[in-house]
């Protein structure tokens, strides 16, 4: 594929991907908040795009479900459980992926250096470009964090932010979209 198609965001090529926010996961997640906040506006931005949502849970007889917060923000809830930490050694999650047509992931998640990055390293392995939104991911030390951005950065992921991933498939200003998104962020 070509490298400088890889960073650009088009609605209709992209699927938005949230691993693993789940009630016992999250509460030991220092930047829980943070992470949910932007989830929140990913996933908003997502329904007024049309972007397809995957969601995953991490064995949620032990982690809980998925946070209620993004639970209420789901066009809908059906989770994919899953016991390996790559979403990709799934074989409903690769169905679901598939399924949709769409090469580019945008990931959002917990924990960024375990299951965020197995999965992105599995996207990546195969053949999908993957945009890890560094500020919708969190670990529970700095260090396993830093350690995993870096990580799939050097594995080919795309390393971004919200606002950049928001403003990236918006293109334009003065569309209702644009006014529901940056009335949110303010």
């Amino acid at each position: 594929m070509d490298t400088k198609s890889s960073y650009i965001l088009e609605q209709d090529e992209c699927v938005f991907m949230v691993i693993d926010i789940q009630e016992r996961l999250a509460a030991v997640m220092e930047e829980r908040v943070r992470v949910t906040a932007n989830c929140l506006h990913l996933l908003e931005s997502a329904k007024l795009l049309g972007i397809q949502v995957i969601l995953t849970e991490q064995y949620p007889k032990g982690l809980g479900r998925t946070i209620e917060e993004v639970r209420a923000a789901l066009p809908e809830y059906s989770p994919i459980e899953k016991m390996t930490f790559d979403c990709c050694s799934e074989r409903a999650f690769m169905d679901e992926i598939k399924a949709s047509g769409r090469k580019t992931v945008i990931v959002s998640g917990m924990e960024t250096h375990i299951c965020v990055l197995q999965t992105v390293t599995g996207l990546l392995a195969s053949g999908f470009n993957v945009h890890v939104v560094n500020d919708a991911v969190c670990s529970r030390d700095k260090r396993n964090y830093d350690t995993g951005i870096e990580f799939m950065r050097d594995a080919g992921a795309v390393i971004t932010c919200t606002e950049t991933v928001l403003f990236q498939l918006l293109k334009i200003a003065g569309t209702e979209e644009f006014k529901a998104i940056s009335k949110r962020i303010k």
